[in-house]
């Protein structure tokens, strides 16, 4: 497998958390899923756009429900099996997303494929550190992406492989146990303020690409943060940091120098 040297330190890894990231699965994909779960049990819940925002600051569904209970419906009875029926409309909010994601309504973003592209075709080790579940990476990579687009990736760590979720590192830690990497060898590409507080606590240096959700987020220990990875005649803009030599979109050769930075 191919290493790239960037100064006195071996570039070996991609990192890339998923939703917001890879693809904007937020407000169209997972906010849809979890309304049409709520109505799937009978439940009075609706998560309109902006209750949506302000409870992706609680990572991991599981917990964004109980957060929702707790502070925005006291009315609500919790039942004796509340933790089950959490674990349950979970697993229909999962279904509901997977289907959605099969009907091919939530792309890529801009510049994520053809970046994909460079790094296997240089022999760059590829991971994916996320807190949404396995089945929901490995729907978008498959439906998004390519059939076999998971196999593009050495190792995905996703849902509860950890039990501290992000803003926590501890998913991070997993993926570079996984990788036998340190933090010093791999560049990270999140999305959010919980994302850019898990790679700092490990330690990664970090690219940020915002979303509607995100924009406002502190972004200060970030590498460089853009509007999206940019394509070739569609650049990306920059929101914080300076592309090296002039750049207009996110390809390799500006991760390299961004690395090196």
């Amino acid at each position: 497998m191919a290493i790239i040297k960037v100064g006195k330190t071996m570039l070996q890894a991609l990192i890339f958390d998923v939703d917001g990231t890879l693809a904007d699965t937020e407000r169209d994909g997972h906010r849809v899923a979890f309304n049409r779960a709520f109505a799937e049990f009978g439940l009075d819940w609706d998560w309109g756009v902006t209750l949506y925002g302000a409870l992706l600051a609680v990572t991991g569904g599981k917990e964004r429900i109980r957060h929702y209970v707790e502070r925005y419906r006291p009315d609500y009875r919790k039942p004796a099996d509340f933790d089950e029926l959490v674990a349950r409309l979970h697993a229909a909010k999962t279904r509901h997303y997977t289907a959605l994601l099969a009907r091919g309504g939530i792309p890529l973003r801009p510049g994520v494929l053809r970046l994909l592209g460079e790094a296997r075709a240089e022999g760059v080790r590829l991971a994916i550190a996320t807190t949404t579940t396995p089945a929901n990476v490995s729907a978008l990579l498959r439906h998004c992406a390519a059939p076999q687009a998971e196999s593009w990736f050495e190792v995905i760590g996703a849902g509860d492989v950890v039990a501290a979720k992000k803003p926590a590192p501890d998913i991070y830690h997993y993926v570079l146990e996984k990788m036998r990497l340190g933090p010093e060898q791999c560049i990270a590409f999140e999305d959010s303020e919980n994302g850019i507080a898990a790679t700092r606590g490990a330690g990664l240096k970090t690219v940020i690409t915002v979303n509607d959700y995100t924009r406002d987020h502190d972004f200060s220990d970030a590498l460089i943060v853009l509007d999206q990875f940019g394509e070739p005649g569609a650049p990306f803009r920059v929101l914080s940091g300076t592309p090296v030599n002039g750049a207009s979109y996110l390809d390799l050769s500006l991760v390299r120098a961004l690395f090196a930075a």
